[in-house]
């Protein structure tokens, strides 16, 4: 049984059609990304499985059980976190109370100071900033607060929403670094970002979603071969 299962989702904007059926899955250890154009719905697939929208019909199961009665922050309690676009960070709020209100479901203090450590070894430039107002960080650091926020909640699944947007080169590789690492760890990983190649190169296995359906699953070393993912989507002739 997968660790997270996504069947036949069919997601809506109003009267825009959204998901048409989207079904996918992720084991335990994993790193699965979900790659596509942009309005393809890949943020939309992320924010059904948090239950910040509700499918008109489909399933999403966490360990075999059905999400669906659970509010987004419910979802956060049985172990499903994300990091979402554009970051989204308290930016008023100083870089540890950022962490700490990544930590709600949290009730050991202990395990907070615990997290909390984790953080700042994964990124030691959030320990040296600590004190430091959130808005005031680079992108960079900010992506990295972001990730650390969700970390906080110790997720059985972490979800990523374009984590290299915006950011420089030098920062991306930083990033799909620490996503291996944040792997190794023991936490699965769906990732859902625009650079497929870096996507692809740090995943086990890939789905491509186009106009709310998936249309190619494989191998991420499967994929990366697969003429049309390449045309399409990695920017080779």
């Amino acid at each position: 049984m997968a660790l997270l299962e996504v069947e036949n989702i069919h997601s809506y904007y109003g009267n825009i059609h959204a998901l048409k059926g989207v079904s996918l899955s992720v084991d335990k250890g994993e790193i699965v990304t979900l790659i596509g154009g942009n309005g393809a719905g890949k943020s939309t697939t992320l924010r059904t499985i948090t239950g910040i929208m509700k499918p008109h019909e489909g399933h999403v199961r966490l360990e075999g059980n059905d999400l669906a009665p659970f509010k987004p922050h419910e979802i956060v309690y049985k172990g499903v976190a994300m990091v979402p676009e554009g970051r989204r960070i308290f930016a008023r709020l100083s870089v540890a109370e950022n962490l700490e209100m990544g930590a709600y479901t949290l009730t050991n203090k202990s395990k907070l100071n615990q997290n909390m450590e984790r953080v700042y070894k994964l990124f030691p430039r959030l320990k040296e900033r600590r004190s430091q107002v959130a808005g005031t960080l680079s992108g960079g650091e900010q992506q990295m607060l972001a990730t650390g926020r969700a970390l906080m909640a110790d997720p059985t699944v972490l979800l990523m929403d374009e984590p290299s947007m915006g950011l420089a080169p030098v920062l991306v590789e930083l990033i799909f670094d620490t996503i291996q690492q944040i792997n190794k760890e023991g936490t699965t990983i769906l990732l859902v970002e625009q650079n497929a190649l870096m996507a692809l190169s740090i995943a086990h296995r890939g789905y491509v979603l186009q106009t709310g359906e998936i249309v190619i699953s494989d191998t991420a070393e499967n994929l990366k071969q697969n003429v049309t993912v390449q045309k399409a989507y990695l920017g080779m002739e």
